[in-house]
């Protein structure tokens, strides 16, 4: 007979999502438990194993939500009607609102991914890829003289923005939403100036 699925299941699922980012992202992957996941839930350790049947199903769960929540959040943005100026800024814009108040998430994805298999890595990075492909469009349509013909141009300067965009959520992750929305707003026009120099 098949196990019925508690009616709290998504909320002790999400529980342990988020102690196991905080845990992977303070302790490391390597060093954190599932008995360290289980006491941080206030849950036994068994019944971690009704959701997982190991910490790399776990990992993989973890960096997959997160990935899934921010590519839909900044694939769906609607740009439409905007110009590629306007349209830059908002997608820059999305993109750090976005990351505020995921600096576990983040830590984890920059420095325990590689733990999972190939197969589950390049799942994730499918997500990056879809993300990179929606700023590229927009950089593409702010200057097609420039990339009309020169797709690893085109990647790099793409690449160098989502960097900026990085290092200032790294280093910066208590900054509030106007800070943000002002670094994204500077990061369009560098981008922008930038591009208009190539």
């Amino acid at each position: 007979m098949a196990r019925t699925i508690a009616k709290d299941h998504d909320q002790k699922r999400t529980q342990i999502l988020a102690a196991s980012a905080r845990l992977f992202a303070e302790e490391g992957y390597d060093r954190a438990s599932m008995s360290q996941i289980a006491r941080a839930c206030g849950i036994s350790k068994a019944n971690i194993y009704h959701y997982y049947d190991g910490k790399d199903a776990l990992l993989f769960d973890l960096l997959d939500s997160y990935l899934r929540r921010l590519r839909d959040r900044v694939c769906g943005l609607d740009l439409a009607g905007l110009d590629p100026a306007t349209g830059l800024r908002s997608l820059l814009t999305e993109v750090l609102l976005a990351y505020e108040g995921a600096d576990h998430e983040h830590k984890v994805q920059l420095n325990a991914m590689a733990a999972l298999s190939d197969e589950q890595q390049e799942h994730l990075r499918a997500y990056q890829r879809d993300m990179l492909k929606r700023l590229s469009a927009i950089l593409r349509a702010a200057a097609p003289d420039v990339f009309a013909d020169d797709k690893a141009k085109l990647r790099a300067v793409a690449m160098s923005v989502f960097g900026m965009l990085n290092w200032h959520y790294m280093w910066n992750a208590a900054a509030d939403t106007e800070d943000r929305k002002g670094y994204a707003d500077l990061v369009a026009q560098l981008t922008l100036a930038g591009v208009a120099g190539l």
